[in-house]
């Protein structure tokens, strides 16, 4: 049996020598397939001591944390996820002081430290806010990951500059660890780590391997001891077993279907007749087909008859229904909720009545330059629903894109996509693919670097350039070019000459968006859309490429008119001499 993600942990709090215990602390660890999609979570909160409410915003803190964590997209990364859940619950504490008679005073108001080990896979996702702590033990040593967020003003005297609750402007510390089996994170407030030394913590987990929740309460007990006038709170949890490889739901799925049969003309399958074949591939095969049920067509897809014992590849497969369920964007192919129990190993979609970009631009070979925005900005938000969710689609092309008859521009085909989410429960050291086509993949990718929205934005701006010249900007030089030297030499070629009258700053804008650099390109895609529409001026203040490279011919005749003038010159001055 596949070994799965577990822990063992243990927890103690007490309000020690203080009235009232301010800290908060809890943890969730989910069932699957939510294990592997989300991870476990452990959490901690320090109120801090000159607020009487600070108790109430630290309960609240890892209880909504611990709560909307595992509600925010699986298709997020796991910084993502904590990251918009702290700024809710920040927001959230903030108004609370505001509508408090502490509003003038904040450190009176709603605020407490936050402190969350979150594990997925073979890796710990630390965010942290405040002075309590997260410490890893492994092989006897004790190491602390986080730094405290504590301004010294004195021997005796210092204060938080960070916490929840605090400021609108949130500043979160992230950091993500590698871990091994065996590996024991503890997080721990002030009241425990300032009175409780190292030597003593590691004996007290070595000392109940079995009973982490005793070994909580001995160093609790110590910190006491040693005369810690603050709450007493710690966690202590253990990674005992570490998942060999993803194990997501698509695999719990693949495990139960078996693979779809070759489909014929007039065959019912699965309560849908199928109509035609529309297209078939290496990859994948393609059907028009009718619901048995409602009547309605629809398009069905089944893994390659070649590939489908392939179980990488029948996970991709099913991947891209997985996305397609959680993209939600009248310009992204949508995918038909199932209304019967599903036997087979296939995929169900919308039918696009229309025709692919390429069939679209073979038959434009030259559109004006307002329907060329049009497309554009459609595809845009299409890529932009994608981004969102943190998804790159990795494969953008003509063939991947559709036009119907009133046309809308939907983007097809995710089974390039990346997901942030699922990919960190691959390996750490796992290398990006290149999954693209060539002539629109981005030049990161063939320097073996992973992508980025950016990436994208250069598929889109090889595709407006496309449909405005015919050409592709540096034609087949980009899969050649695998070193960062020769990516330099990369030379984007002008879509302004003498056939088409192309205003200059929207040739600007496309050798910024296919710029080999990807810093060099635009930040957004909306940036993007707004230059093929507006002339930018600071773009048109950069140096643009040389005439020579936009157009040798007007280049050399330049040069040949001023050699001729030149020379009349020095004729006319001899004659004179003479």
């Amino acid at each position: 049996m596949t070994p799965t993600l577990t822990l063992t942990t243990g927890q103690f709090s007490d309000r020690g020598r203080k009235e009232i215990n301010q800290d908060f602390h809890g943890l969730c660890i989910p069932r699957e397939p939510q294990l592997s999609s989300k991870g476990a979570a452990i959490a901690l909160a320090d109120g801090i001591s000159s607020s009487d409410v600070a108790h109430i915003a630290s309960e609240s803190a890892v209880k909504s944390f611990l709560d909307d964590y595992f509600c925010t997209s699986d298709a997020w990364s796991v910084r993502t996820s904590a990251e918009r859940v702290l700024a809710a619950i920040n927001s959230w504490l903030i108004s609370q002081t505001l509508r408090s008679p502490f509003r003038e005073d904040r450190n009176r108001g709603y605020v407490c430290t936050f402190s969350a080990v979150v594990v997925k896979a073979s890796t710990a996702h630390l965010v942290h806010l405040g002075d309590s702590r997260i410490y890893r033990l492994r092989n006897g040593a004790l190491e602390q990951l986080t730094n405290d967020h504590r301004l010294i003003v004195s021997e005796t005297q210092s204060y938080l500059s960070r916490a929840l609750g605090m400021s609108e402007a949130l500043e979160i510390d992230y950091h993500a660890v590698p871990i091994e089996e065996g590996d024991v994170f503890i997080l721990a407030t002030d009241g425990i780590y300032e009175f409780a030394s190292a030597s003593f913590i590691i004996e007290a987990v070595a000392s109940c391997p079995q009973d982490l929740d005793a070994a909580a309460r001995r160093i609790a007990d110590e910190a006491g001891a040693n005369g810690s006038p603050d709450n007493l709170t710690i966690q202590i949890a253990r990674i005992d077993t570490l998942p060999q490889g993803p194990a997501t739901s698509l695999h719990l799925q693949l495990a139960e279907l078996p693979p779809a049969p070759v489909l014929e003309p007039r065959m019912v399958f699965d309560g849908y007749r199928i109509v035609r074949e529309v297209h078939g591939s290496s990859r994948s095969h393609i059907y028009l087909a009718e619901d048995g049920d409602s009547g309605a067509l629809l398009v069905l897809k089944t893994p390659s008859i070649d590939l489908r014992d392939d179980p990488a590849y029948r996970e991709r497969f099913m991947l891209e229904e997985w996305i397609a369920r959680r993209i939600n964007s009248a310009h992204v192919l949508k995918p038909c909720p199932p209304t019967r129990k599903r036997n087979y190993l296939y995929v169900v979609t919308e039918y696009i009545e229309g025709r692919t970009l390429a069939q679209w631009m073979r038959d434009n070979p030259a559109p004006d330059l307002e329907t060329v925005r049009g497309i554009v900005e459609q595809i845009a938000r299409g890529l932009l629903a994608f981004h969102r969710m943190e998804m790159l689609h990795q494969d953008l092309r003509p063939d991947n894109i559709m036009i119907d008859g009133s046309g809308t521009v939907k983007i097809i085909d995710f089974g390039s996509t990346r997901v942030a989410g699922l990919a960190e429960t691959q390996p750490a050291d796992a290398l990006p693919d290149i999954l693209g086509t060539a002539q629109y993949t981005a030049p990161e990718y063939f320097l073996g670097e992973f992508g980025s929205p950016g990436s994208d934005l250069f598929s889109l701006g090889v595709i407006a350039y496309q449909m405005i010249c015919g050409r592709l900007p540096y034609g087949a030089e980009v899969a050649k070019s695998r070193t960062r030297a020769a990516q330099k030499k990369l030379r984007y070629a002008s879509v302004l000459d003498e056939q088409r009258e192309i205003p200059a700053w929207v040739d600007a804008a496309l050798a910024r968006a296919v710029h080999p650099d990807p810093a060099r390109r635009y930040a957004e895609l909306s940036e993007f859309t707004h230059d093929l529409r507006h002339p930018n001026l600071a773009l048109m203040g950069q140096r643009g490429p040389a005439l020579m490279e936009r157009n040798p011919v007007l280049f050399w005749k330049g040069v040949s008119l001023l050699l001729a003038v030149l020379v009349m010159v020095l004729l006319g001055a001899n004659t004179l001499r003479t």
